[in-house]
């Protein structure tokens, strides 16, 4: 059997790529670093509030402490999309569009600089589902994915059944 997907890495497809990164391997830091960052907000907001009998005065610490608290809620609310967006940069040229064939073998990415070919028992640490991709998860940084709309060879659930007997692994669904 052999499955075949064709992936454009725009910025849905890197941004479904840090969100599974931070939901899954990352989960753990993630929710640390948004513990500290909404707590640091709070404190932020609670020092530029007039407490007691003291009157609200917007100087130049207030606007720096409002700065850098929206500062930290932006990354906090688009952190995901920041992270894709970083990615995308630092992404060779002629990566951005990428077939992937899956046969029983192995499977092989074709982009416009080069194919490569990958094992199924390599590395992968993670398979995850979203709603509109498949990604694997190699480490805390590095994922591929790929476009459940452009699926040819077979059905979503022939695929999720071929990938998990070849990869030995379970799919982790992502929201």
């Amino acid at each position: 059997m052999e499955f075949t997907f064709e992936t454009v890495y725009n910025q849905k497809a890197v941004t479904t790529m840090a969100r599974t990164l931070r939901k899954t391997l990352r989960k753990k830091r993630s929710r640390r670093s948004h513990i500290f960052g909404w707590i640091v907000l709070v404190i932020a907001v609670l020092l530029t509030l007039p407490l007691g009998d003291k009157e609200f005065v917007v100087n130049f610490k207030t606007i720096i402490t409002w700065i850098a608290a929206l500062a930290i809620l932006v990354a906090l609310l688009f952190e995901d999309r920041m992270n894709g967006y970083i990615a995308r940069k630092r992404m060779l040229a002629g990566m951005d569009r990428a077939t992937t064939v899956f046969n029983d073998e192995s499977y092989v990415t074709t982009t416009s600089i080069g194919k490569t070919e990958f094992p199924y028992d390599r590395n992968i640490d993670l398979l995850a589902e979203t709603e509109d991709y498949f990604v694997f998860v190699f480490d805390k940084s590095h994922a591929q994915v790929y476009d459940k709309h452009a699926l040819s060879g077979g059905t979503l659930e022939e695929f999720r059944k071929f990938i998990s007997e070849k990869t030995k692994r379970e799919i982790t669904h992502v929201a």
